[in-house]
Order: structure tokens, then sequence, then C-alpha cells
């Protein structure tokens, strides 16, 4: 089973306020108060008035992302930082290989990253996705490390995160339901 992921990653409140007049924006509750918001091509369209833009090759550390952080994309994150700091999170992994990527704005600028990693062989903490949160301020628990602990494991894919945020799950819910299963 792979996994593929393309979200933005902010204090909670600060994406409700910020994506509250969006009709594509869908935000999935995460732990720490933290939320995410699938960043899917018609959020993008919404936000920018332009289709997305994927790159042509491959991910690297050169182009970080599958998707082409345009301008106006950019400045959207950047403005939306103002309130708190945020992160712009990539993931796919399959068959054991993969590759993530993070950035993070804070303060209307681009204030970390980006960061990609495809070979993944740094201590746990050291990765992209990791750093990004740890720069939020996602708190280290019980979790294998910050991923885990916010909750980012509990879906797949984009699609499964939207379902998620539609039917307003929030990560707790997966936690209660793994301990009613064993309680039976």
């Amino acid at each position: 089973m792979g996994y593929q992921l393309s979200a933005v990653v902010a204090d909670a409140d600060l994406l409700r306020e910020q994506t509250a007049e969006l009709d594509h924006a869908v935000l999935g509750e995460l732990r720490q108060d933290f939320a995410l918001l699938p960043v899917t091509p018609q959020l993008v369209v919404e936000l920018t008035g332009s289709l997305p833009d994927f790159a042509a090759d491959d991910p690297s550390a050169e182009q970080p992302f599958g998707l082409v952080l345009s301008p106006p994309l950019a400045d959207r994150l950047a403005h939306w930082s103002r309130s708190g700091p945020l992160a712009y999170l990539e993931a796919e992994f399959g068959a054991g290989i993969g590759r993530q990527a993070a950035a993070v704005w804070l303060g209307g600028t681009l204030s970390w990253g980006p960061r990609f990693d495809d070979v993944l062989d740094a201590p746990r903490r050291q990765w992209p996705i990791n750093e990004a949160l740890l720069q939020l301020g996602v708190e280290r628990g019980a979790w294998i490390d910050p991923f885990a602990e916010v909750g980012l494991h509990l879906e797949r894919n984009t699609e499964g995160w939207l379902a998620h945020g539609r039917r307003r799950l929030s990560a707790d819910y997966w936690d209660e339901l793994v301990e009613q299963w064993e309680n039976q």
C-alpha cells in the first residue's frame, strides 16, 4: 500500500480562518490543534485563478515538489503565514521507496526550506516533514516521530484526507476505534 500527501499543515484556527470563504477547502483535523488542508487541483485554481502546474521531471533537491509552487500560490501561503507558521508538505512512498519535501512560511516569508529527501537514511527527526512539523511547534510525544504524533499516518492519500475532513473526523477518532477494537 502506497502513501501520497500534498497538503498545507498549520494551526487549525489559522487554517479555518484563512479558508473560511473557499469552496474547495476541506480541513482534516490533526492532533495538537493542527489541521491539514489537502492541496487539490480545484483548490489551486480557487487560490490562484490558474490550473496547477506540475514538475516535468521527478522531484529532486533542485525542484523538491511535484506541484510547482507558482508565485500566486507561494504568495497566498506567505500571506496566510502572517497569522502564524504554516508548512507545505509533499510525500510519496510505495514498495519501500519514496520521497518527501517540505517548506515553512512564517511572518509573510519563506522561513525554512524547501528541503527534499529521497533516501531517508538520516535519523527520522531530520526527515523534511518531521523537521517542518517541529518548525511549526509540534511537540514530541509518545509516537515514533512528529509525523505520527500529529496523525499524518492516518490517511494514505489526498482522497482519504478529503473524506476525513468531510466527515469531520479527528485524529483521536482513530485512536478511540483502535482502543474499542482492542477491548472487544
